[in-house]
């Protein structure tokens, strides 16, 4: 059986960021191998109570930690030009050598809608991704390169500060996206969903790297999974309603403006429309085999987050009832 690579996702929202830098190093020493942290602007909603810029968290991490570091994910085509990403995720990759991974997504409002202007349909912010990828592309490859398209502009320059570029992976949750992804980068990280899901975009994302000449069994498949651990199942719950009850929302938060507007829209979550979305459990067999199925399906990284504060607890007990025990 292959090993499996299970990461920390570290919550930017939730945690200060000399906590959240000391909880990557607790988890990678209670045997998660690798840490994936969000850029966020703001919360999902005030209760969580954080978002640090997450280049200084992941710089902090690597310093604490020996595992792989990536942002899961950053938007590129908003807020943060496309260049400036390529700057930064070359600089960490030059710090951490072979560590670096580069994860992009289309942006949510939550945290691009900042700079204000017109926040466009999703057709649009996937094709505003897809260009800022090509000019990420072209500076990763060291040479002196310009671009003039729809959305960005590059006046000719190129990356002083570049060793080996990293890995580019796509987030996504749907099949067009996905066979992109095949295509152009070199992984995609998907959320938590059904098995028929998952392995749905799992065979959109390998149809695209084929037909690219790529081969899709040696290309990253990651999976970010919520879910709520506690000892007792009345915390759990407590934990997903009151920390993460946007993992209850039934409805695309992409265009969602305010932690305070999504604050009002988490009193109407009930316990019951978690279901399905992430699991709520004391069980740590129930959580294994929740991982394992992902797993079964194709997946070979997975980063998972406890959604309560309980995190320390939460790793001791996961590191020795739940990683040993997962396979490929």
């Amino acid at each position: 059986m292959a090993p499996v690579h299970v990461g920390y996702a570290a919550m930017s929202e939730q945690f200060h960021p000399t906590e959240l830098v000391d909880l990557c190093a607790y988890a990678e020493n209670g045997g998660f191998n690798g840490v994936m942290a969000a850029d966020h602007f703001q919360p999902w909603v005030p209760a969580q109570g954080h978002a640090p810029y997450i280049w200084n968290v992941l710089t902090a991490a690597g310093e604490r930690t020996r595992g792989d570091i990536g942002p899961g994910v950053i938007c590129p085509s908003f807020k943060t030009h496309p260049a400036m990403v390529a700057q930064a995720s070359a600089t960490l990759a030059a710090m951490y050598p072979g560590r670096h991974w580069l994860g992009l997504g289309s942006g949510e409002a939550l945290n691009e809608h900042i700079v204000g202007g017109y926040w466009p349909e999703a057709p649009e912010r996937l094709s505003r991704m897809w260009e800022a990828i090509t000019i990420i592309k072209k500076l990763f490859t060291g040479k002196d390169v310009k671009h003039k398209g729809e959305y960005f502009t590059l006046e000719k320059t190129r990356l002083w500060t570049l060793d080996d570029p990293p890995p580019i992976y796509v987030a996504t949750a749907g099949p067009i996206t996905a066979k992109r992804a095949g295509k152009e980068v070199d992984g995609i990280i998907t959320p938590g969903a059904t098995t028929e899901k998952v392995a749905g975009l799992l065979g959109k994302f390998a149809d695209g790297a084929r037909e690219a000449d790529k081969d899709p069994d040696t290309m990253p498949k990651v999976l970010q999974l919520h879910l709520s651990w506690a000892p007792t199942y009345e915390e759990a719950l407590e934990n997903a309603m009151t920390e993460w009850p946007n993992g209850g929302m039934k409805f695309p938060k992409g265009d969602i403006r305010s932690p305070y507007d999504l604050q009002e829209m988490a009193k109407m979550v009930r316990p019951e429309d978690f279901e399905g979305r992430m699991l709520i459990s004391e069980d740590p067999d129930a959580h294994r085999a929740e991982i394992q199925r992902f797993l079964d399906e194709g997946i070979d990284t997975v980063y998972l987050h406890n959604v309560g504060r309980n995190q320390r607890e939460w790793i001791d007990v996961f590191g020795k009832d739940v990683l040993p025990n997962l396979h490929r």
